[in-house]
């Protein structure tokens, strides 16, 4: 499966939910697996970023799919990275 960084920051909205963070967080497990993916880990971070997610997808359609169910509610803003293990780069590097 290939792995996918997403970078979070709450918005407003999303800050007067952190209560319910946890709930949240199993809601989304649930969709990505449902999806076909798996949650690899969320962290909390300092910065320009209020959370690191990581999570598989067997493709970029699919990886689409869970990022947009995971944004509707509107509590946070996402970047999401395709992120390439050092064997999938050396790979592609061997073909330049």
């Amino acid at each position: 499966m290939q792995q996918y960084i997403s970078l979070i920051r709450w918005t407003s909205q999303g800050r007067m939910g952190l209560p319910a963070w946890r709930d949240r967080i199993e809601d989304g497990e649930r969709e990505i697996e449902e999806a076909g993916g798996k949650l690899v880990g969320v962290w909390v971070t300092l910065g320009r970023y209020d959370v690191v997610e990581v999570f598989e997808a067997p493709d970029d359609d699919t990886a689409l799919e869970i990022v947009t169910k995971l944004s509707h509610h509107g509590a946070e803003q996402t970047e999401t990275l395709r992120a390439f293990t050092r064997d999938e780069a050396e790979d592609i590097i061997k073909k330049l």
